[in-house]
Order: structure tokens, then C-alpha cells, then sequence
């Protein structure tokens, strides 16, 4: 396991390296020591050149191998700091960091393709900085940036361009797949949230026993739990399960947690995962309830920034992790977040507490059903019908009178429609 120092700059305030120090650990780092500094940004260093060789001095105390840094770099800073660090001390920037994670987490092919999108999408604005100092520069190699290379640029566009056409027909492919779930009666609830809120181990305490993966057909009888570890980007591609919420059939999706600063680039390459949200019909925003006010406030204004851009489904915010927070403080936090955060659902994930208040709250929140009453002929396929209602709808009778079927449904309006037409086609079959 490597030994890394991590490090960060703020303008203003104090540094919070907690979410860092976080995500060194998930890539399986080591973190040995931290260092801060409050002062603007400086052009060569990034921090200023006293902070760097301080930044030196305690990578080689620390015998670390790297260096993991909370902010941005371009690739001048990255290069003038591993100038003043030990030989071979790899210098790291979050955005690197975070692509390896995503890299060690992808296992299916539309999370690989996501992962590489993002990576060709870091590395072309380097590409362009090195065209433009060979312009500017005739020796090969100016500034520690290696050869450039006049055709990597095209080809990163060219490898950019071929991705998102295959991420587009991955897409094309589930949004098909997302209708025929409706068509045959199943809502679409969709977790979302930040990493580490619990959305994984809330998943489990809903879901039953049946899996529907990204690439499977509707009910394979696979590993029946989600993945619940204390470990960010755990659930990287989608993971999508039947959900127990009462007498309706929903599909319940978890996806790759939200996390803070993110630049667009890196956002718009996962927008292929971000669609199982964006198309729900209904979201619950996972929130975690032992953070601090300003932290559950932060993350709230950010989700909503993500989902409210796209999503026209109904949010649900749910403050989970509550068997961690007083009665006292858990009011506290309600009232002052109301604006961000109107009743939302108090729950444990981990000890189950308020589940039947929230699975209410998902069934009220639905697309409303349609109730309706369909007398049928006691035709040859009449029992497959009703069978199929009891599949496809909830069941609320059905008598039998005579040579004709009663039963009394509800359901989504294009399972009703489905049900009418099958009816008259039963009503106009010969005897």
C-alpha cells in the first residue's frame, strides 16, 4: 500500500481534508500526514513555493510515494511541484484520483466506457497546453511535458467521438427496456445521493430477493443484496432490484453516489448512469443525517443543482443514519432545512426504524393508478387474463357470476388501457 501526504488550498477559511482523505483510502492509499495552506492560488505552485518545499520536506519525513492533492492542478503546477519533491514521488490531483476509483470500481461495459470518457476528457485540455507550447517552444519535452505529438490531440477527439456514439446506443438500449418494465406495471423509484449516505445499505432493507442488472432480462435470480460497504463509489454502475413498498411492483435503482466539486466534464461522462435518475418516476434523495447542518445543507443545494436540471420526477428526501442522531438534534436539522428539504423521511437503513413510514410515502408519492372494473366472458383465455392482471396490477376482487368474470383493479394507466383491449379482444372471440 502506498504512504501518501495529502494536501489543500483554500482561498479562505480552513481546509477540510476529511472527503480526501476519504478517497485516498477507497483507491487504497495509505495516509500517512496532511498539509494546508489559506492564500490565493499561485500560478507556478499552485500553493505558494515556501508551502512546496515544506510540501517536500515532510513527503520525505514521511518516506511517502505520493502526493495527493484537493484541488485542481494544471499540468505547469503539477510539474513545478514534483520538481521540489523526493525523485519519483508521483504527484496526484483530485480529479486523477477520482478517475482511478472509478477505473478500480467499473466492471461493466457501459462503467468502463464512462470511466474512459472522463479520463480522454481530463487529458485532452493537456494535450492542447502541449500543442501550444511546442508553438511557443521548440524544445521536445519544455516544461517536463513529454514529446508532443501532433496526432494525440485528434485522436483523442476521434476516441472521445466513438465512446459517446457507443455510451448513445447503451442508452438507446436501456431507455427500451425502462418502458417495457413499465408496460409491464412497475414503477421506477431511483436512489440518489452522496457517497457514504447509505443509499446501498438502504437499497438492501428495501429490496426483495430478485436483481435486474444493467444488461439482464427482468427477473434473473442473482445475488439477492446490494453491495453495503463504508467505502465511496461502491455502487459505480447501476444496481436496480424489486423494492417490498406495499401493493405496488417497483423496481428500486441505486447509482454512483454524488460528490462535491465535480467539474462538468466529469459529470457529463457519467450522464449515461445519471439517466436511471433523471428517468424515474420518482427519486429519493438519500441525505445523511449525522453530518453536520452545514454539510447536509451543502449537499442538498448541490443535489438539487444535478437533479432539478434534468429530473422531472417527484423527490422524496430521506435523512437516513438517524439511529446516530438524538430526537433533539434530528429536529433541529428538520426545521432548519425545511426549505431545502420539506418532510422529509426520517429512517435507518442499518436498523430498519421508520421503513414502513417511507415505503408509504413512496407508494402516496407514485404516479396515481387508475381503478377499473372489467366483466369478462368466460372465454378459453380469460384465466390467462386475470392471471396476467395479477401480474401486471394490484387486485382488489374478483367474482364469478355466472358464464362472466368480475375483477376490480388498479393500475398504471397503460396497464388499464393494455387490460381494456384485451378484454374486447375476449369480448370478440366466437364461442
Amino acid at each position: 500500500m502506498t504512504r501518501v501526504v495529502v494536501a489543500k488550498r483554500v482561498d479562505r477559511g480552513d481546509a477540510d481534508l476529511s472527503e480526501i482523505t476519504d478517497l485516498a483510502r477507497a483507491a487504497g492509499y495509505d495516509v500517512v500526514a496532511s498539509l494546508t495552506q489559506t492564500r490565493d492560488e499561485d500560478p507556478a505552485f499552485h500553493f505558494g513555493e515556501g508551502k512546496a518545499e515544506e510540501l517536500a520536506s515532510l513527503v520525505a519525513r514521511e518516506d511517502a510515494g505520493a502526493v495527493i492533492i484537493d484541488n485542481r492542478l494544471g499540468p505547469y503546477q503539477t510539474y513545478n511541484i514534483a520538481q521540489k519533491l523526493p525523485t519519483d514521488t508521483e504527484v496526484v490531483d483530485r480529479f486523477t484520483l477520482i478517475l482511478e476509483i472509478f477505473g478500480q470500481r467499473a466492471s461493466t461495459r457501459k462503467a468502463q466506457l464512462q470511466v474512459e470518457l472522463a479520463e480522454l476528457r481530463y487529458e485532452l485540455p493537456r494535450a492542447e497546453a502541449k500543442a501550444s507550447l511546442a508553438k511557443r517552444d521548440e524544445r521536445p519535452g519544455f516544461m517536463g511535458l513529454g514529446e508532443y505529438d501532433e496526432s494525440r490531440e485528434r485522436d483523442i477527439k476521434a476516441q472521445i467521438s466513438r465512446i459517446k456514439n457507443e455510451l448513445d446506443s447503451i442508452a438507446e438500449k436501456e431507455e427500451t427496456r425502462r418502458e417495457q418494465r413499465r408496460e409491464s406495471g412497475f414503477d421506477l423509484v431511483a436512489l440518489a445521493g452522496y457517497t457514504n449516505a447509505g443509499k446501498s445499505t438502504l437499497m438492501q432493507r428495501l429490496a426483495a430477493d430478485l436483481e435486474v442488472g444493467e444488461n439482464d432480462d427482468l427477473h434473473p435470480d442473482l445475488d439477492p443484496t446490494a453491495e453495503s460497504q463504508d467505502k465511496l463509489f461502491t455502487t459505480l454502475g447501476t444496481t436496480t432490484r424489486r423494492a417490498e413498498t406495499g401493493k405496488r411492483d417497483v423496481l428500486l435503482t441505486d447509482t454512483v453516489g454524488f460528490i462535491s466539486d465535480l467539474p462538468h466534464w466529469l459529470v457529463e461522462s457519467f450522464k449515461s448512469t445519471l439517466d436511471s435518475v433523471y428517468r424515474a418516476d420518482l427519486v429519493l434523495l438519500v441525505v445523511d443525517a449525522s453530518e453536520s447542518l452545514e454539510a447536509m445543507r451543502e449537499k442538498l443545494v448541490t443535489s438539487h443543482d444535478t437533479l432539478y436540471e434534468r429530473n422531472e420526477a417527484p423527490i422524496v428526501t430521506v435523512f437516513n443514519k438517524v439511529d446516530k442522531v438524538d430526537d433533539e438534534e434530528l429536529e433541529e436539522k428538520r426545521a432548519a432545512l425545511s426549505a431545502l428539504a420539506p418532510n422529509p423521511v426520517p429512517v435507518s437503513g442499518l436498523t430498519g426504524e421508520n421503513i414502513e413510514e417511507l415505503t408509504e410515502r413512496v407508494e402516496r408519492a407514485l404516479p396515481a393508478w387508475e381503478q377499473e372494473r372489467l366483466l369478462l366472458p368466460m372465454a378459453d383465455d380469460t384465466m390467462s387474463l386475470v392471471s396476467w392482471l395479477y401480474d401486471h396490477a394490484h387486485v382488489e376482487s374478483e367474482e364469478y357470476e355466472g358464464e362472466q368474470v368480475l375483477v376490480e383493479f388498479e393500475a398504471r394507466p397503460e396497464i388499464v388501457e393494455k387490460a381494456r383491449a384485451k378484454a374486447s379482444s375476449l369480448s370478440a372471440a366466437p364461442n
